[in-house]
């Protein structure tokens, strides 16, 4: 929803819905086929015990059925109102996550970043969903938005709805906020991991885990600072807001590289499920094109042009 929402594409509440109903049912159908494989491995581990499947309250049948309604009916809904662009990144996500991340889990420490690319996805059908490109075509070429200093002439809001550098900064900021988010929690759980065979950075090397949650975390800065606004997805003046939310969580992935604790990776942790919504909040407080006194009603179309 949140790249449906940045988007400067013409949209409407029923696509909207429809978009976040479909990505769900993909959500479920993956998570479904994920926990059937995994049974006798979420029986070991206290976070996962509790899952319907490891309980019994559910039979794996009834499992499968389930995953098979939704996993038609989400890229079904995101076809019929949407887009093929946008189905197909909802079917391979379900594909992605319920067959070659689950694999990887027990094989190779990689399975993160495959598991990373799963949850980049989502932001980006909400860019298609309102028909935005992906890829660069004579049509639709790569556009840059440079600081007001650097440009003589204003944003033009037509190059941006076919700026295909707007999903990449979308994909890449969930992408490096999964890293920074999960090696801290997934420290915190590496026993766990440990005793059901899951071959996580943490249990290998907790020191390496850190590390990538550090690196990320600061990767996050250009990512903030220069990709998105020069994708257009906001003024650049988010460059300047997004400083603060980026320190604070810097600091405390340095901390949890630095000491390298479970305290240092809980609070690193804690700090990852603020900081999204945050971020997401002033990429649409600072949308490009977006004139939030006119649309709240503080100010009529006549004024602005008027003051302009």
């Amino acid at each position: 929803m949140s790249g449906f929402a940045v988007s400067p594409l013409a949209a409407t509440v029923p696509v909207l819905l429809s978009t976040a109903l479909g990505t769900a049912l993909c959500s479920a159908s993956a998570n479904t086929l994920n926990q059937l494989q995994e049974i006798p491995f979420d029986a070991q581990m206290a976070r996962t015990r509790s899952r319907p499947l490891v309980r019994r309250s559910i039979t794996p049948l009834h499992a499968a059925g389930f995953a098979l309604v939704t996993g038609v009916a989400g890229p079904a809904i995101l076809l019929g109102m949407t887009n093929p662009t946008t189905a197909l990144l909802g079917a391979s996500n379900i594909l992605l996550y319920s067959g070659l991340y689950t694999w990887m889990k027990r094989r190779t420490i990689w399975n993160t970043w495959v598991g990373a690319i799963v949850g980049g996805i989502p932001p980006v059908m909400g860019w298609t969903a309102c028909g935005g490109h992906l890829v660069p075509t004579a049509l639709n070429p790569v556009q840059l938005f440079p600081p007001p200093f650097l440009s003589w002439t204003p944003p033009s809001l037509e190059l941006l709805a076919d700026n295909p550098l707007a999903p990449f900064a979308l994909f890449m900021l969930l992408f490096s906020w999964q890293f920074a988010h999960f090696c801290p929690l997934s420290h915190v759980v590496r026993a766990s991991y440990a005793q059901a065979g899951y071959q996580m950075l943490a249990v290998v090397s907790p020191r390496k885990n850190s590390l990538v949650a550090l690196r990320h975390g600061i990767l996050l800065f250009p990512i903030c600072s220069i990709l998105i606004p020069l994708a257009g997805l906001t003024t650049w003046t988010f460059a300047l807001t997004s400083t603060v939310p980026n320190i604070i969580w810097l600091q405390s992935t340095w901390k949890f590289w630095k000491v390298g604790g479970e305290k240092e990776a809980r609070l690193a942790f804690r700090h990852g499920l603020w900081w999204l919504p945050v971020i997401l909040a002033l990429m649409m407080a600072h949308k490009q094109g977006m004139n939030w006194t006119q649309w709240l009603g503080l100010q009529d179309a006549e004024e602005q042009e008027e003051s302009s």
